[in-house]
């Protein structure tokens, strides 16, 4: 059987996974043939990769119903587990972005979307036994990191299908609907928690010991939870939609030339895949190792100094290990770092997806903690953050709708872009930005010191929804810029580069968040945030909107 197919205009749409002869470029061979090939990898690309952020992002919701569910660990070491998903997520996106070259797309998306089953069965196994030691969730967390880096290799193969013309929509609706995973697991995980999914197979519930909630409302402490569900209810869409993957998709010659030989056969390239997978994780391992507290860790570096070497580690690794004709990819795609545009577009995007993935993780547990308790100060007016506030908003019941904005709006947000350029959305959106993390962190600052917090929920709420709905504008606008500025064979890397540093917001933000509300100042967090948001949109006015600026509104 020849699993080699030459798309010629006026042959109308594939017969077999590999395609020879690709040019979206030419409108007659778009118009004919390109379209529709394109459209039907996009359109098994977003689920697959909803599926991807809701097992990367799920460790944000999972901690607080451990928490409301009495698991014998402090608030500090269940933000831990969010900060670890988010740190392993980023580090193996760097790798992600190499593979559509390596592999292939169709390989590559197929294979990355069958490996999310392993995390998500793992994580329902440990959830079921609250006596087990924290490394065990923490290993879960970690393994769930693959949902991560499916981002970078999935916008690296869709912005190959697609014209210049189209690429902030086409890049918008894949990231954009598929940042919906974030919002589908926060909807969806409250939800499965409250039945026995799975009957006999899904273990027995556990029981509620502080009041847990979902989109509805509030659900009342004593009753039974299958938190367990949480992990196991991603196992009922993920393996249809890696049979979807492998049956539906396509690898394209012209970007991965190895394709349709025995060197780029599925096998071959499977390999290539769990190889530079596996290695990602010897970076992320050791850096956590060194950064997290005793017992966990050593404890020896602080996160700045750790999420450096960690890049570089990883960098590192790919280019020693690559072998054979994976050498020469890995360096072909390398050549993207000598480009000052990977630089400062890398920075912008940190504003954009950085913010909207790392308030997602986080978003959560603060709710939880900031809102949770009354803040009341002791006998020697020391304030004390310990008795439960009976009038607590549920994290559970709310964190869902800053995803959500984030995600709904980034599609218009690619669109706006390709109509007016992407350099001034991202100029707007970064004010915005700057201004409403200065007011949620005076908010938080009020809230986390009063007897009655709840009064500042609304407020609190409505400056994130901001928050979220201008990132996901800039996620869109940030990424046109990337489709216009690079050219066919950089872009996909570019994207996937960005992508990844971008990603280490959801390790940041969790413990930058963590970390203040602990020192009794949250408000340092936001002011923090702001200032970043500031320093880079004077980078976007140098670059991008100024006179003589390198390119001018791209």
């Amino acid at each position: 059987m020849n699993n080699t197919t030459t798309a010629r205009t006026g042959t109308g749409a594939a017969t077999g996974p590999d395609i020879t002869d690709w040019r979206p470029e030419d409108d007659a061979f778009w118009n004919s043939t390109g379209k529709k090939i394109a459209y039907r990898n996009l359109w098994i690309s977003v689920p697959a990769l909803l599926c991807g952020f809701a097992v990367w992002g799920m460790w944000g919701i999972i901690t607080v119903q451990m928490l409301n569910l009495g698991f014998p660990f402090t608030q500090a070491e269940l933000f831990t587990l969010t900060a670890i998903a988010g740190i392993s997520g980023a580090t193996m996106r760097i790798p992600a972005s190499f593979l559509i070259r390596l592999a292939g797309g169709r390989n590559t998306i197929f294979l990355t979307t069958a490996m999310l089953l392993a995390p998500a069965l793992g994580t329902g196994i440990v959830l079921q036994h609250k006596d087990w030691p924290l490394w065990a969730f923490q290993l879960m967390a970690l393994w769930s990191g693959v949902g991560g880096g499916n981002f970078a290799s999935s916008m690296s193969n869709i912005s190959t299908f697609f014209p210049k013309r189209l690429q902030g929509t086409a890049l918008g609706l894949n990231a954009g609907l598929g940042n919906f995973g974030v919002t589908t697991m926060q909807i969806v995980i409250p939800l499965v928690m409250t039945v026995g999914l799975l009957g006999t197979f899904g273990g027995e519930p556990m029981t509620l010991v502080k009041d847990s909630g979902w989109i509805f409302g509030k659900i009342a402490a004593g009753t039974p939870t299958y938190i367990q569900n949480a992990g196991f209810a991603w196992l009922l869409s993920l393996v249809p939609l890696s049979m979807l993957c492998w049956w539906g998709m396509n690898n394209l010659k012209t970007v991965s030339p190895a394709m349709g030989t025995p060197a780029g056969s599925p096998l071959v390239a499977f390999a290539k895949i769990t190889y530079l997978y596996s290695l990602a994780f010897v970076p992320s391992i050791l850096m956590l190792y060194l950064y997290l507290p005793k017992p966990t860790g050593l404890g020896l570096l602080s996160m700045w100094v750790a999420i450096p070497l960690d890049v570089i580690l990883a960098l590192g690794v790919m280019k020693l290990a690559a072998f054979g004709e994976m050498k020469e990819g890995v360096k072909k795609q390398f050549a993207i770092f000598s480009n000052k545009h990977t630089w400062s577009l890398t920075a912008l995007y940190i504003v954009t997806f950085g913010s909207f993935i790392g308030f997602s993780m986080a978003l959560p547990l603060a709710i939880t903690v900031i809102f949770g308790y009354q803040h009341l100060p002791d006998a020697n007016g020391v304030l004390q953050h310990t008795l439960k506030n009976p009038n607590a908003p549920s994290a559970l019941t709310y964190a869902w709708m800053g995803p959500f904005i984030g995600a709904a709006i980034r599609p218009v947000g690619g669109w706006i872009s390709d109509k007016v350029g992407g350099s001034i959305v991202t100029q707007v959106i970064s004010v915005v930005m700057a201004g409403a993390s200065v007011a949620v962190g005076y908010v938080m600052m009020q809230a986390y010191g009063s007897a009655t917090p709840e009064q500042y929920f609304p407020m609190f709420l409505g400056l994130f929804m901001l928050l979220f709905l201008a990132s996901g504008i800039g996620n869109g606008s940030t990424f046109r810029t990337i489709g216009v500025i690079f050219d066919r064979t950089q872009a996909g890397p570019v994207l996937g580069w960005t992508s990844a540093i971008a990603a280490y917001g959801a390790f940041i933000a969790p413990v930058v968040i963590g970390a203040q509300i602990k020192a009794g100042t949250p408000q340092y967090a936001m002011y923090g945030f702001a200032i970043f948001y500031a320093v880079c949109l004077v980078l976007n006015w140098w670059f991008y909107l100024r006179a003589n600026a390198y390119v001018k509104n791209p």
